[in-house]
């Protein structure tokens, strides 16, 4: 089988000048932004769009992979059974590793008590629910029904249209089912076609990715010079409790996925460091999810398992959302003196177990659930409009949601791979241990159950 170009690249990049390495590039281009936008706040951010302009490219051929990756690995695994397990075995690990995360947040809030010495006046906060509308465009969440109904496109074609990764997920779990239903009367050749066409649209990521580190620096040099590093002074606790309880949940993470799949953490941030600058740089993990996908298939991980669980992932297992989700319902109560009983913290769990699964792609959309929670609270002491004390502070908290976000979709692949049997876990080691290995290959399809 030929190797991706992708392979190909990271081959390539193995032998290439130290200065031509994506890393690296990522590293100077994140540095240089940060200084761009601190030395010259009105140039930094001016250059939004160079973040803009990439993302939209990246966007522009996620949902076409998407669409070939899941159809060949559903095709080539043949069973509806499995295909079946391998979607309840993601869900219902990412409904266990979410909520432990938001109730490791509130344990987290509760003993640093990040917002203690505020002392915000309530009276103050008037315009508060101004600036939130502002920053939301005056959106709201989905309902849970209407999330779920979300997931069925309208039409095949306005799934592809809209971006909707969920509805092209759905609809390219059906066709590859479908496929692999067929068996030997035909679907070979679609499938080569799919192949085919799944291969041109990495390619295309290939030239896209060249642009990564003109991204990341205008991405930094605009958050540095839009929002400016005072906010790392007025937030400190709250950033340092954010970015600490990150840590120890990564930590919690790099347990699983060593005992659950027998994954090295370590050994695998250093396999997707450029992936994870990347996203650090753009503040966004879509940005990665096409090289996130090869890169986990190359480490044992099945086409299958791969496909179906990290797009899925991306709005079901939000752990990082969530673990800051939590530490800011107990900031804002803290900030204003309010001491929040076991039963309201155990309310604000629930409302945020529902609010942080149709988070993914609605703007602003942790203010949006943070004033869904506060609502339903119904404590009279906080009033909605406290959650825009949080905008000085929330593009800051950016890395660390997107690093735990990435990670978190990322163990649960292996875990859910390994859960099924479909984990190679001699190809993972040696691909964590840096050792050679050859080209991923793809089992014939089979025929599915009837």
């Amino acid at each position: 089988m030929r190797k991706s170009s992708m392979e190909v690249r990271d081959e390539e990049a193995s032998k290439a000048p130290w200065y031509r390495s994506l890393f690296v590039q990522l590293l100077v281009a994140i540095v240089a932004g940060i200084v761009i936008g601190a030395c010259w706040p009105a140039v930094g951010a001016d250059l939004k769009p160079l973040a803009d302009g990439f993302i939209r490219l990246i966007k522009m051929v996620i949902a076409p992979i998407i669409f070939c990756t899941v159809v060949l690995g559903i095709a080539h695994v043949g069973d509806m059974r499995s295909v079946g397990r391998i979607g309840v075995k993601a869900l219902i690990y990412f409904e266990v590793i979410t909520t432990f995360a938001l109730l490791f947040g509130l344990l987290v809030g509760n003993l640093v008590q990040p917002g203690a010495g505020f002392d915000v006046d309530a009276q103050t906060l008037a315009a508060g629910a101004d600036k939130i509308a502002q920053k939301t465009g005056n959106g709201e969440l989905p309902h849970a029904v209407e999330f779920v109904l979300n997931i069925i496109p309208a039409s095949v074609i306005s799934a592809f249209a809209e971006n909707a990764l969920l509805q092209v997920l759905f609809f390219a779990v059906l066709f590859g089912l479908a496929l692999a239903k067929f068996g030997e009367q035909g679907p070979p050749v679609i499938l080569a076609a799919v192949d085919h066409i799944g291969r041109i649209f990495f390619t295309i990521i290939g030239w896209i990715m060249r642009l990564a580190p003109l991204a990341a620096f205008g991405a930094m040099a605009y958050i540095v010079g839009q929002y400016g590093l005072s906010s790392l002074g007025s937030y400190g606790t709250l950033i340092v409790c954010c970015y600490g309880a990150a840590l120890l949940f990564l930590l919690v993470l790099a347990g699983v996925a060593r005992i659950f799949a027998g994954v090295n953490l370590w050994k695998f941030v250093r396999y997707i460091k450029d992936e994870l600058f990347l996203a650090l740089g753009t503040a966004s993990t879509e940005v990665v999810l096409p090289r996130i996908m090869i890169k986990l298939t190359e480490a044992g991980c099945s086409r299958a398992t791969t496909g179906l669980v990290v797009p899925t992932g991306y709005s079901f297992n939000l752990d990082g959302a969530t673990l800051y989700l939590s530490i800011c319902v107990l900031f804002l109560a803290q900030a204003l003196g309010v001491d929040l009983s076991l039963g309201e913290q155990i309310t604000a769990v629930g409302v945020l177990m529902l609010t942080s699964k149709g988070m993914a792609g609605v703007p602003g959309s942790s203010f949006l659930a943070l004033s869904a929670t506060i609502s339903a609270i119904g404590h009279g002491s906080i009033p909605v409009a406290a959650v825009a004390l949080l905008l000085g502070a929330d593009r800051v908290m950016d890395s660390m949601r997107v690093t735990v976000n990435l990670l978190g979709n990322c163990v649960a692949t292996f875990v859910v791979a390994a859960w099924e049997g479909q984990l190679d876990t001699e190809r993972m080691r040696a691909v964590l241990d840096g050792e050679a290995v050859a080209p991923h290959q793809q089992e014939e399809p089979r025929v599915a159950n009837a």
